[in-house]
């Protein structure tokens, strides 16, 4: 299985967070990528800088039969039709679409580390993980979610809010 994450903390010409994020996850059906299964948004605090705008997040399965190669590619062109503009680390964003595990694979190339190498670090990575896919287990350290959530710090565990809303996908 392919695990994703979706976030956004600005809003777009399309709209708020939340539409962002939707028409990502509709880009991504419409690039011939199965999403399997969805987590609920997720909302957390900027970082490093708290001071700017919350994120929200959402984790996704997906089934995609092409190399990692190719779904960056597309996952690029997601990103670009909605706005994203590169900038500096950790600045605000329209859109951010990361690939958080293609298949198990492990790879450090130019463009892409897999599995992604923050992953288990983060809250807005593991609860939607953990709500989508129990039984996933981090590819290098052989951990699943729940058990590298019990890792985080206890602010990073109360940080994170779960919002009892999810991206309304477009057949």
């Amino acid at each position: 299985m392919i695990h994703l994450n979706i976030g956004s903390n600005l809003n777009s010409n399309f709209g708020s967070r939340y539409e962002n994020i939707t028409i990502a996850a509709n880009l991504l059906i419409h690039s011939k990528i199965k999403i399997i299964k969805l987590s609920d948004f997720y909302e957390t605090p900027s970082y490093p800088n708290k001071d700017l705008p919350k994120f929200l997040n959402i984790g996704i399965l997906v089934d995609f039969e092409n190399q990692y190669t190719d779904l960056l590619k597309k996952i690029n062109i997601i990103e670009k039709k909605i706005g994203r503009i590169k900038t500096k680390k950790n600045d605000p964003r329209v859109i951010d679409i990361d690939i958080i595990d293609f298949k198990g694979m492990i790879k450090n190339s130019y463009n892409l580390i897999l599995p992604h190498p923050r992953a288990h670090l983060r809250n807005f990575v593991l609860y939607p993980i953990l709500e989508i896919d129990p039984k996933w287990s981090h590819p290098l350290l052989k951990k699943n979610a729940k058990f590298l959530i019990n890792k985080l710090s206890q602010k990073s565990r109360i940080e994170i809010t779960r919002l009892n809303k999810s991206v309304n996908i477009q057949t």
